[in-house]
């Protein structure tokens, strides 16, 4: 697994003029738990996988390529972590606080996408979000903020 994840970065995204190392595990690590969210309501569609894809497109100006590459090896992660500690802490000290308050909007994006959000997405972005330590108040502005976009766009 790790030679694969190596040979992504150094074949699809690797410029070091632009980039450094831990930048590229930050992707792995966001679309990782941005996976999380796509498959903790044990019913991953086709809409939450394209509004994924459109995330981190736009997030890291990656190729469509690049992104399922990208979701075939955070999805392989994901599979094979036994808990998101090694997502969590590599984030939580790269990321500052507005970049992870940015992180668990996109979450409760994901959730929102097939029309309502389940009690187990939601238990799923309150405990990364602890995870992450994002505060509780924060954890409520963004999802009545996501809330408000979608209902606003519906």
């Amino acid at each position: 697994m790790l030679n694969a994840i190596s040979d992504f970065f150094q074949r699809t995204l690797a410029q070091p003029e632009q980039r450094e190392n831990q930048t590229l595990t930050l992707e792995l690590a966001t679309a990782a738990l941005l996976c999380e969210i796509v498959r903790a309501d044990y019913d991953t569609t086709d809409e939450e996988l394209a509004t994924l894809r459109s995330m981190l497109i736009e997030r890291y100006r990656l190729s469509e390529s690049d992104v399922e590459e990208l979701m075939a090896l955070a999805q392989a992660e994901v599979d094979d972590a036994v808990d998101h500690y090694q997502f969590v802490s590599l984030i939580k000290d790269h990321y500052g606080y507005e970049q992870r308050c940015e992180l668990v909007a996109l979450m409760w994006q994901l959730a929102w996408v097939d029309g309502n959000v389940d009690p187990l997405e939601e238990h799923r972005i309150r405990r990364l979000a602890d995870l992450l330590h994002v505060s509780h108040s924060d954890f409520i502005r963004t999802k009545l903020q996501v809330e408000e976009r979608r209902n606003d766009n519906v």
